[in-house]
């Protein structure tokens, strides 16, 4: 149990301690909100509703990104640096070792919502009930897990010069498809069949219900618990080749 609360702690602050973390996961949605709420005119009617609903996207956004990149990105580099395979002879098993990962990693999503959370209360004086915030910040959380898988696959790649080219590139996919920039319906309706598929949409459209005085769809449910099962299923079945190889 020590063991799993110091490697936990380890990860913790070396996450904290990188500023592209802190630059992609926290500044860059800050900015985002700002921009898409204050200065760019969507034509939205219902301002408030608006601002509610984008915060929604830039909370899950930053997620989403933390996770996809941060987790893969270093899988990647601390293999390339020889990590992995000296805590192969060290006490540490390797599921403390990706425990700790989650745990790291799950933490830093939590300050990331609360944060701009609070940016979105003081920007636009964003208005919700306890329980919507506190259900939407929950639903974030918990469903970023599918992008914690597909940072494992990512992070199952040979270079860290691939893994951040591809996961960037995910990323931002994900983002712009999923209707996290700006919203589905201006796409047109070849993109939004599309993008209604998508793990990002499904991940948004969750916290987008909340805030409505809904539950998620089950259809959101059911495709993120699909991708989380072919990410996780393909992550290991890679590292299993590699470790053959």
């Amino acid at each position: 149990m020590n063991t799993i609360k110091m490697q936990c702690k380890v990860e913790f602050l070396r996450i904290w301690r990188n500023p592209y973390y802190v630059f992609w996961s926290l500044l860059m949605p800050i900015i985002f909100y700002f921009i898409f709420t204050k200065v760019v005119n969507t034509g939205v009617d219902n301002q408030g509703e608006w601002q509610a609903h984008y915060l929604m996207s830039m909370a899950a956004f930053s997620v989403m990104g933390s996770a996809i990149m941060q987790m893969g990105i270093r899988l990647v580099q601390e293999r390339n640096q020889g990590w992995t395979t000296l805590l192969g002879v060290t006490p540490l098993s390797s599921s403390v070792y990706f425990l700790g990962k989650m745990f790291g990693q799950t933490v830093m999503h939590l300050c990331s919502i609360l944060i701009i959370f609070i940016a979105g209360f003081f920007i636009n004086g964003v208005s919700l009930s306890i329980s919507e915030w506190i259900l939407s910040g929950l639903w974030i959380l918990i469903a970023a897990i599918p992008f914690l898988a597909l940072g494992t696959l990512i992070g199952s790649m040979k270079r860290a010069d691939t893994a951040s080219g591809i996961s960037n590139v995910l990323y931002l996919l994900l983002a712009l498809g999923g209707g996290m920039w700006m919203p589905m319906e201006i796409f047109p309706k070849v993109m939004q069949q599309i993008g209604k598929w998508l793990p990002s949409y499904n991940y948004g459209n969750g916290a987008w219900m909340i805030i409505q005085g809904e539950a998620p769809e089950l259809r959101s449910v059911a495709i993120l618990l699909g991708y989380l099962a072919v990410f996780m299923i393909l992550s290991v079945y890679i590292r299993n080749k590699q470790k053959v190889a």
